[in-house]
């Protein structure tokens, strides 16, 4: 296919799967502020998409990590980019569907890395890369969350003497709001850069720009936009889920939760480092569920999001790899896969209208209560 018309379609793509960011990753932020009332849900998902915007603009440092980090970017051409793009958005709208907070970003470089793979071959991967800026991150981010959360938790319950979910001081609440909004700017300065890193890299793949380039400011400003209206319109399943089916969240839970997520996505922004601020934001709500009295967690609901977080780079890698080596055929391949992407996205969606949730029930979880420890009495 002419690079007149495949760049313009990879770009596109790019920006809906930045949009299909913004609104799976809505919960990274606002999912406990939510939860704990602190804030009303159409009021949180618009301060977090004004911010997520506000976010994309602090830094660049994540996209080039992406654009010129992870794979050689003149072993691949746009149609392969494409194709681990397209792998990306059908495993976030999957796992959407099923409220499952996996990793935009892992579904994005398992994408990525899938089509490449199947392009160029190993060598063109740079695993070195992929292991210190992405998997350990992945691993060490959410329990370095989890920890300083749960440090934070148990030290509010002993300074205040008390720490039940339906707890309400007004600092705790104020700092709440303050800690989402600081992790909704942190969501758009790490996640944001991401899709600017796949435009570069298309950009640069195409000969548009040369090698090692930054993005260009309108690839900033649009990135930051398409996040910014994916989160708006709120991705309330998988608010649900990391607001009430992990743990029980009140405001001092939320604020601890939140506050650590807030510090390690920040820190690892500012070292380049494309973690998922999904396992970050997951770790905090664990953390504060044991730093809580009688360590209020429920595992099985985390069981199975840690499943998907070991599924989501090769299932996507392997959904990349497909649509990348279609795509890479030639004008009727590439428009085939764009057939199947909109056919799932639709199947998805029609899907999902069987059983709404939206801000209107996003609070109203069936699950079934944690059990408090049982303690043997004598005697009996």
């Amino acid at each position: 296919m002419d690079l007149a018309v495949l760049v313009p379609i990879v770009v596109a793509t790019a920006l809906i799967f930045d949009f299909t960011n913004g609104f799976h990753d809505t919960a990274n932020a606002m999912a406990t502020s939510i939860a704990s009332g602190a804030l009303r849900p159409r009021v949180a998902v618009a301060l977090s998409a004004i911010l997520n915007l506000v976010g994309a603009f602090l830094s660049v440092e994540v996209a080039k990590t992406i654009s010129s980090g992870l794979v050689d970017e003149g072993a691949i051409g746009p149609s392969l980019v494409f194709g681990g793009l397209v792998g990306a958005i059908v495993w976030n709208l999957l796992t959407w569907y099923f409220g499952l907070p996996s990793s935009s970003s892992h579904a994005l470089f398992g994408g990525l890395i899938g089509a490449t793979l199947v392009a160029a071959g190993w060598d063109a991967v740079r695993f070195g890369r992929l292991v210190d800026k992405v998997l350990v991150p992945a691993v060490a981010a959410p329990l370095i969350a989890a920890m300083v959360a749960m440090i934070a938790t148990y030290l509010a319950c002993r300074i205040t003497r008390g720490c039940s979910v339906s707890m309400v001081r007004p600092g705790f609440r104020v700092g709440q709001v303050v800690s989402a909004s600081l992790l909704s700017l942190a969501h758009g300065t790490n996640d944001a850069q991401k899709t600017m890193g796949i435009i570069t890299l298309t950009l640069i793949s195409a000969g548009s720009l040369p090698a090692g380039s930054g993005p260009p400011v309108w690839v900033i400003v649009s990135a930051g936009a398409a996040i910014a209206l994916g989160t708006y319109l709120g991705g309330w399943r998988i608010v649900r889920t990391l607001g009430k089916g992990i743990t029980d969240i009140g405001i001092p839970q939320g604020f601890a939760a939140q506050t650590s997520a807030t510090a390690v996505i920040l820190t690892s922004s500012h070292f380049g480092m494309a973690l998922s601020t999904t396992h970050v934001a997951s770790g905090g709500i664990v953390g504060a569920g044991l730093g809580t009295p009688s360590a209020r967690v429920r595992w099985d609901t985390a069981r199975r999001m840690v499943l998907a977080w070991l599924l989501t780079l090769p299932a996507a890698g392997l959904a990349g790899a497909a649509a990348g080596w279609t795509a890479s055929t030639g004008t009727v391949g590439t428009f085939a896969v764009v057939l199947v992407g909109l056919l799932v996205g639709l199947g998805v969606y029609v899907a999902s209208r069987r059983q709404v949730v939206d801000e209107h029930n996003v609070n109203d979880i069936p699950v079934e209560p944690i059990e408090e420890p049982t303690v043997p009495v004598a005697g009996r």
